[in-house]
C-alpha cells in the first residue's frame, strides 16, 4: 500500500506523482502543438479567467469553436461594425460644389446637368445676358431680313410680269445688289454678337463654378471681346484653309478637261476635308475658355486647346455632339408655337421661285416679328447651356491633366475674389498667390 494513496491530486500545473516531469525524454508536455484554451476569445462577464482548474474555456466542444465571429458581431480586439479600423477602406468625403458642380473630374452626366445647374443658380448673368444680346441682335436681324424678303418678293414679281425676259438680268442685278450686302451684314452681326455673348457667358460661368454671382457689368469686364473675336476669326480661317487646296486642284482639273479625275479628287478631297474639319474644330473647341479665363492671347489659346484635348478627342467630341443634339431639340421645341403662328399669319421667303407657279405672298411684318421673338426666346434659353458645357469640358480637362480642382476648392473658401485673383487662379503653371499643397494629381482620361 502506497504512502501517497488518498492524498489527492498534485497542485495545478505540476505533473502527477507517478509521471515524469516535463522535459523527460519521450514525454512531450501536455497540450503540445495545440492552442491554449480559449485562444482568440475573451472571458465572459463573471466567468473565471482562463487556466482555472476544472473550468474549460467557454464554448469548448460546441460547433464553431475556434471559428471567426459571425457577420455583424465584433470579434475580440476588433472595432464595432461601422467604425473603420486600421488599414480598412474608408469612403472619401464628397468633393465640394460651391456652384452646384462638384470640383472633381466630371462624368458625362455631371457636365450636362452641371450646365443647367450653373444657369439656374445665376440667371441674371446667364439668361439675362443672353436675353439682352439676343434681343439686340434680333431687332437688327429683323430689319435686315425685312429688306431681304422685300428684295426677293420684288424679284419674283418682276420675273412673272410681262417682258420678264428682257428685264431679267436687270432684276437679278438689283436683287443681288440688295441681298449680298444684307447677307454680309447679317453674318457680321452674328459673328460679333456671338463673340460678345460667348465671352460674357464664359466669364460668368467660370465665376459660377466658385459659387459667385456676378452682375452683367462684371461679366462684360471678364468677356475680353477683342481676343474672343480674334480667336473666332482664326479658327474658321484654319478650317477654310483645309478646303482651299481641294477646290484649287478640282478647278485646275476641270480647266484641263480631266473630268473623271476632277470628280474623283472632288469626292475624295471632300471626305478628307470634312473629316479633318471635324477633328481640328474639336481640338480647338476649348480656345475661347482659355482666352477668357486664362487671359491668354489668341495664338496661345489655340495652342492650349490643342494640348488640353490631346488624348481625349473622342470624349470631347461625343459630349459636344450630345450637348448640341440636346440644345437643338430644346430650341426646336421652343420655336414650334411661334412657327405655327407665323405660318398662320403668313410670311415671305427669301428663296426666289422662277416660273409661273402660284404667286408668292408679300412678306408680312407681323410674321417676321413673331419669328424673331421665337428665335430670341430659343437662343436665350439654349446659348447659356452650350457655353456651360464648353466651360465644364475645359475645367474637366484642366482638373484631369493639371489638378486644377485643388486650386478651385481652395479659392471657393475665400470671399470677395478680385479680378486679378480670379485670373491668377486659372493661369496655368500653378496659380499665383494660392497656398496649394502641390501640383495636384493627374487623373486618367475617361474615354
Amino acid at each position: 500500500m502506497s504512502d501517497n494513496a488518498g492524498w489527492g491530486q498534485p497542485p495545478y500545473g505540476e505533473p502527477p506523482y507517478d509521471q515524469p516531469p516535463y522535459g523527460q525524454p519521450g514525454q512531450p508536455p501536455p497540450g503540445y502543438g495545440q492552442p491554449p484554451p480559449g485562444y482568440g476569445q475573451a472571458p465572459g462577464y463573471g466567468q473565471p479567467p482562463y487556466g482555472q482548474p476544472g473550468q474549460p474555456p467557454p464554448g469548448y466542444g460546441q460547433p464553431g469553436y475556434g471559428q471567426a465571429p459571425q457577420y455583424g458581431t465584433p470579434g475580440y480586439g476588433q472595432p464595432p461594425y461601422g467604425v473603420p479600423g486600421y488599414g480598412q477602406w474608408t469612403q472619401q468625403p464628397p468633393a465640394p460644389a460651391p456652384g452646384g458642380v462638384a470640383l472633381r473630374p466630371l462624368a458625362v452626366g455631371d457636365i450636362l446637368s452641371g450646365a443647367f445647374t450653373l444657369v439656374r443658380r445665376n440667371p441674371a448673368a446667364t439668361l439675362g445676358i443672353a436675353a439682352i444680346v439676343q434681343t439686340i441682335y434680333g431687332i437688327c436681324g429683323a430689319f435686315i431680313s425685312w429688306s431681304e424678303l422685300n428684295a426677293a418678293h420684288k424679284l419674283q414679281t418682276t420675273l412673272r410680269g410681262p417682258n420678264s425676259t428682257q428685264i431679267a438680268g436687270h432684276a437679278l442685278g438689283q436683287f443681288f445688289a440688295t441681298f449680298v450686302p444684307s447677307l454680309v451684314l447679317t453674318l457680321g452681326l452674328i459673328f460679333v454678337f456671338e463673340a460678345v455673348l460667348t465671352g460674357m457667358l464664359t466669364g460668368a460661368l467660370g465665376r459660377g463654378l466658385l459659387g459667385d454671382k456676378i452682375t452683367i457689368s462684371e461679366a462684360w469686364r471678364l468677356a475680353r471681346v477683342g481676343a474672343v473675336i480674334a480667336v473666332s476669326l482664326l479658327v474658321p480661317l484654319i478650317l477654310i484653309g483645309l478646303w482651299v487646296p481641294v477646290a484649287l486642284i478640282v478647278l485646275v482639273l476641270v480647266i484641263a478637261h480631266i473630268q473623271a479625275l476632277a470628280v474623283l479628287v472632288g469626292v475624295v478631297g471632300f471626305i478628307a476635308a470634312f473629316i479633318l474639319t471635324i477633328w481640328i474644330s474639336t481640338r480647338l473647341s476649348l480656345a475661347v475658355p482659355a482666352v477668357v479665363l486664362e487671359k491668354a492671347g489668341p495664338i496661345t489659346a489655340i495652342q492650349r486647346s490643342w494640348d488640353l484635348v490631346r488624348g481625349s478627342w473622342w470624349r470631347i467630341f461625343g459630349i459636344s455632339l450630345l450637348a448640341a443634339i440636346v440644345v437643338g431639340v430644346i430650341s426646336i421645341v421652343l420655336q414650334i408655337p411661334f412657327i405655327i403662328v407665323k405660318s398662320l399669319v403668313g410670311g415671305g421667303s427669301i428663296t426666289p421661285t422662277f416660273g409661273n407657279a402660284a404667286t408668292t405672298a408679300a412678306p408680312s411684318l407681323l410674321a417676321l416679328i413673331i419669328g424673331a421673338i421665337g428665335s430670341i426666346i430659343a437662343a436665350t434659353c439654349t446659348r447659356p447651356i452650350s457655353a456651360g458645357v464648353t466651360v465644364l469640358l475645359y475645367t474637366d480637362m484642366r482638373i484631369r491633366k493639371e489638378g486644377l480642382d485643388l486650386a478651385l476648392q481652395q479659392a471657393s473658401q475665400r470671399q470677395a475674389l478680385t479680378g486679378d485673383e480670379f485670373a491668377s487662379l486659372w493661369r496655368p503653371g500653378g496659380p499665383a498667390g494660392w497656398q496649394s499643397p502641390g501640383p495636384g494629381p493627374t487623373y486618367r482620361n475617361a474615354g
